[in-house]
């Protein structure tokens, strides 16, 4: 189906049909753009509200003139309130997230809702994501080897060799790998304020949606009415600090320490890790891995793989407590829990494989040689080594041409309105760097969200609320919003 997709030729406009709509269920009077329609919207829950599905094409890479054309699709959810700014775009994080099953999320459809007051709400699939997509994944020809010891080296090898048989793979399929960058996804924003016909457009965005936005003040300043950034990634920073990783779990165990508990239990997290990847070293676990078949193989579990694990469960506090069970198990040498995080599909012998989107976007941001001889030098002395963006860096400046170059990484300038929510315990994206990520925005506010994660969205009304107060242009007071931490006793069944 997609290599059909990919020999229709398709003619882009961007004219505009206005077309009033009545939707009844809200009672607003609305209009509709080309290759809109209305569609009942619903979420996983069973919510539903009135909204336009609609879709504009851009050059797959705009600096071909042959380029072919590619789709990009959103759901528009019209404005609410009495008075109507601009457009407000959702930028999905990952890279790879997208926007519109976001909006389907049970706890973020009320946030897309909320924010309709101030304007009309754009769930967008960024290219190659989610109804944007339609480039095949690739799947290699490369394996991990499953039930032997593995070195780094040898894994960052694979991978490597993974990632340029996907590259061929794609451009054999007619696939331009160089319009798969940030830069482009930008001046896809700026396509999509013609197609609305809006004046501005303000970019909401977490993690890489952040990186995304950061990066348009490059390219598209001038459209631009605010930003809103949460967990904040900046152009340097697609590969994090191993150091930073560290540090955060200093901050796990200040939050450890307030509960009495869970401090005897655990009083130093930080050796107790050490200790566990000291075991798997010298003498790595013996175990079955579950496949999405239903049968099991052998995995010989060691350092590298708990590292890559824990790597994927510290973006929020709330998994805090299952960490700390896994870890715990380990260090008396028992697998009961290891299996229980190995059924959500880890290590399960299958063939390595990418999307085109993810794969290249990431590639394309790349990293600058300061900060890689940073990254690895403190990665040989770190608790999760460099596997918290894994498997960047190690595809790092893998196809020639692909980068976006150290111009790309510098610090956007800007005294657009800025509004920037970060996270006390944000396991991926680090308060510190977010701080550094948006030091060149002379108009930015900055709320600290005490004790929340990652995804921190929703972690109290407030940050609907302080989200509102900045679209609307009042003066934003609130500086801290103070969340609960959630308990980290072990549940009986992890222990």
């Amino acid at each position: 189906m997609n290599l059909l997709i990919k020999c229709i030729p398709i003619i882009m406009t961007f004219s505009l049909l206005i077309i009033p709509t009545l939707l009844v269920a809200q009672n607003i009077t609305s209009v509709t753009y080309e290759n809109e329609k209305p569609i009942i919207f619903e979420t996983q829950s069973g919510n539903k509200t009135d909204a336009y599905q609609g879709m504009f094409q851009v050059p797959e890479n705009r600096a071909n003139p042959k380029s072919r054309l590619i789709p990009i699709h959103y759901v528009r959810f019209p404005a609410t309130g009495k008075t109507q700014g601009s457009p407000i775009v959702y930028l999905s994080g990952g890279p790879g997230g997208s926007g519109i099953n976001t909006a389907k999320y049970r706890t973020r459809y009320q946030l897309f809702m909320d924010l309709r007051e101030a304007g009309d709400v754009i769930a967008l699939d960024q290219r190659g994501t989610g109804a944007s997509r339609i480039v095949p994944r690739c799947v290699s020809s490369h394996k991990l080897p499953m039930a032997e010891t593995i070195s780094a080296d040898k894994l960052s090898a694979i991978y490597r060799d993974a990632g340029k048989e996907c590259i061929g793979f794609w451009q054999s399929e007619g696939v331009d790998v160089f319009g798969y960058n940030t830069l482009e996804s930008a001046r896809d924003l700026e396509d999509l304020r013609k197609h609305l016909r809006a004046k501005k457009i303000t970019l909401w965005g977490i993690s890489y949606g952040t990186h995304l936005a950061l990066a348009s003040l490059k390219v598209i300043e001038s459209s631009i009415d605010k930003l809103i950034l949460a967990s904040a990634e900046g152009l340097n920073q697609t590969v994090k600090l191993p150091a930073r990783t560290d540090d955060y779990f200093d901050r796990v165990q200040a939050a450890i320490n307030t509960q009495p508990k869970v401090a005897k239990q655990f009083p130093d997290i930080k050796s107790l890790m050490r200790q566990v990847h000291h075991q798997l070293e010298k003498e790595p676990l013996k175990v079955k891995a579950s496949k999405d078949n239903g049968l099991k193989s052998d995995l010989l579990f060691q350092k590298t793989h708990l590292q890559m694990i824990t790597s994927g469960m510290i973006a929020d506090p709330t998994n805090i407590s299952y960490l700390l069970a896994l870890y715990r198990s380990l260090d008396q040498r028992d697998d009961s829990v290891l299996q229980k995080v190995l059924k959500f599909g880890y290590f399960n012998d299958d063939v390595l494989s990418f999307d085109v989107m993810s794969f290249s976007m990431d590639v394309a941001s790349g990293i600058t040689d300061n900060r890689l001889s940073e990254v690895n030098q403190q990665a040989k002395q770190a608790l999760l080594g460099d596997f918290l963006n894994f498997p960047m860096p190690h595809l790092n400046r893998l196809v020639e041409g692909i980068d976006l170059g150290d111009s790309f990484r510098e610090r956007p300038v800007s005294d657009i309105p800025t509004l920037l929510l970060s996270g006390t315990l944000d396991g991926r994206t680090y308060i510190e760097s977010q701080i550094e990520a948006t030091q060149g925005l002379s108009r930015l506010t900055k709320v600290t969200v005490l004790n929340a994660g990652h995804n921190l969205f929703m972690a109290s009304p407030q940050v609907t609320q302080v989200i509102q107060r900045f679209l609307k242009n009042e003066k934003v007071e609130t500086q801290v919003i103070d969340v609960p931490l959630p308990s980290f006793e072990l549940d009986n069944s992890s222990n």
